[in-house]
């Protein structure tokens, strides 16, 4: 600030020498000498009033500069580069076609350059993907690869996934996610700290099974790690797993496509819960005494307890267990109590 408040004391010097040189100009003599000293220390005393509030103008306007300039995407500038580039080669074609014009003159060649200038840049800036690549490559594409959520990293269950063979393809971790769960793990909140060091030790899982590839890309210009995340699918093709259901509508709206482990663990839960109610028939007896065996439409073993005296019969049975085996689903019941009073 100190610099600032020299320069606005040394902007009134001058401005009080150049009217004070004015002023001797249209009266010349000794006079003008003091006259002019007179009003450069004027000009110093004014600046010096004025320093504070030029200081907090200027401090605003700092603040919104820097702001502005970084959030500024390194694709964005490149791409108004770009846009100025052209225009600055179409202004000089145009100059060098309208200079034999009687009323031509360098105003007009100032005018078109900004007009020209105006156009491309923002137009450049507004398409800044694709001109933005003439200096930044796209990201590499491989198709199948997975972009992994923070999310979803912490959550753990996708190390199971992996170890199924139910997620194929590359799996990318962005270095943008990296650092996010680094910042959890590193947070004076013992459980943002839990859910970091959680999220590290499941990459290192991970790398254990299969090979990850951290993807060093970023978007100042971008708010949030989500926003982030559906930009860099959209420009590598890749599909998001995450398990955050806001996050997955938002991908969708923007033609991502979405791997939800949340989704995929309802659609295996088993639909048949202990407390239902259930018909099947007997059809034969269990390894246990007075057990009773039968089986769901879909194929689905049924163990009734004392099932055996109703061998043959459709029996209405209370279902006690579902336990999820190497060769499938079996169901253990008992029979409902109306059904054993009969």
């Amino acid at each position: 600030m100190l610099v600032i408040r020299l320069f606005t004391m040394l902007l009134g010097l001058l401005l009080g020498l150049a009217a004070g040189r004015a002023l001797s100009a249209v009266q010349p003599g000794e006079l003008g000498l003091v006259n002019t000293l007179s009003l450069m220390l004027a000009g110093t005393l004014m600046a010096l009033l004025l320093a504070p509030r030029i200081e907090a103008l200027s401090s605003g306007w700092s603040r919104r500069f820097t702001h502005w300039y970084a959030g500024l995407s390194p694709r964005t500038v490149a791409a108004a580069t770009f846009g100025l580039i052209v225009a600055l080669l179409v202004s000089v074609l145009l100059s060098s076609l309208l200079r034999t014009l009687p009323l031509y003159t360098w105003v007009w060649n100032l005018v078109i350059t900004g007009v020209l200038s105006v156009f491309f840049v923002s137009y450049a800036v507004r398409n800044a993907e694709a001109f933005g690549l003439l200096a930044f490559p796209q990201v590499r594409r491989k198709p199948g690869s997975k972009l992994l959520d923070s999310n979803v990293i912490i959550d753990g269950r996708i190390v199971q996934l992996v170890q199924a063979g139910f997620l194929e393809g590359e799996l990318v971790v962005p270095a943008f996610i990296l650092r996010e769960l680094q910042v959890l793990s590193d947070s004076h909140d013992s459980q943002k700290r839990t859910r970091g060091k959680r999220g590290l030790s499941v990459l290192e899982e991970l790398r254990e099974l299969r090979a990850l590839r951290v993807e060093d890309w970023d978007d100042a210009a971008l708010p949030t790690t989500d926003d982030k995340l559906i930009r860099l699918a959209r420009e590598t093709g890749a599909r998001i797993v995450t398990n955050d259901g806001n996050l997955g509508k938002i991908a969708r709206l923007h033609g991502v496509e979405i791997l939800s482990i949340h989704e995929a663990a309802v659609a295996l839960k088993p639909q048949v819960q202990a407390g239902d109610h259930l018909t099947v028939t007997i059809t034969k007896g269990g390894q246990q005494k007075d057990q009773g065996v039968g089986y769901l439409e879909d194929g689905t073993m049924v163990v009734v307890e004392d099932g055996i005296r109703v061998r043959g019969k459709a029996a209405r049975v209370l279902v006690v267990n579902n336990v999820q085996t190497n060769v499938g689903r079996m169901i253990f019941a008992k029979l409902d109590r109306e059904e054993g009073a009969a």
